[in-house]
């Protein structure tokens, strides 16, 4: 297989893969409300977080990460060249985002994205990770948290390991595109904040 086809491949894949929703399928298994009618209407962990619990949000997590992972750590392992693993990515990020198997309508793509980061290496997973757990309990806003943390990635990447600061930043551009419409809300302070106040209304 040419070195063209096998790209392609692999960004075919890639979108397949990311366009198999994991929120809306936890949610139907665990008998949960459809995420994207629930909350914020966003078919991600931090909303089946608020619908469903932790146990469903962090399989949503897993499952969205691996969908990002999967389809990179493969490309990096056929020794496809760094600037087309960013495209790779993007690829599975696009899936999620426009899922063709859910009517082209997704989440915002922020753990398929962190998902295609974390093969880097175990640090830049852990910094990523404890950025947007820092950020939230500060500022109580996960679009912040999500939007600060996609900053970061291609800053800390350029450390880490700099092969990957370009399909890193690419990662980091499209998370915040993603949230242009939240970035408006916080700059008019209209941006709900992160709280599990719904879920324990519920159970009570």
């Amino acid at each position: 297989m040419s070195e063209i086809a096998l790209i392609s491949a692999m960004l075919i894949a890639a979108y397949l893969l990311g366009s198999i929703s994991s929120a809306i399928l936890v949610c139907r298994l665990k008998g949960l409300p459809d995420p994207r009618t629930q909350g914020s209407g966003n078919p991600g962990a931090t909303n089946v977080l608020r619908v469903g619990g932790a146990s469903a949000a962090a399989l949503v997590l897993f499952f969205d990460m691996l969908k990002g992972a999967l389809p990179t750590y493969l490309s990096y392992k056929l020794n496809i060249d760094s600037v087309s693993l960013g495209f790779i990515a993007i690829s599975a990020c696009l899936g999620h985002i426009f899922p063709v198997f859910f009517d082209f309508k997704g989440g915002k793509g922020v753990a398929t994205a962190f998902g295609a980061m974390a093969p880097i290496g175990e640090g830049l997973a852990l910094y990523l990770m404890g950025t947007w757990v820092l950020v939230v309990i500060i500022g109580r806003f996960s679009s912040l948290a999500s939007i600060a943390t996609a900053i970061m990635a291609p800053i800390l990447t350029h450390y880490l390991d700099d092969r990957f600061t370009i399909p890193v930043a690419m990662l980091g551009i499209l998370i915040v595109i993603r949230h242009k419409d939240n970035i408006y809300r916080l700059f008019r302070g209209e941006e709900p904040r992160f709280t599990l106040r719904n879920k324990l209304k519920r159970k009570q």
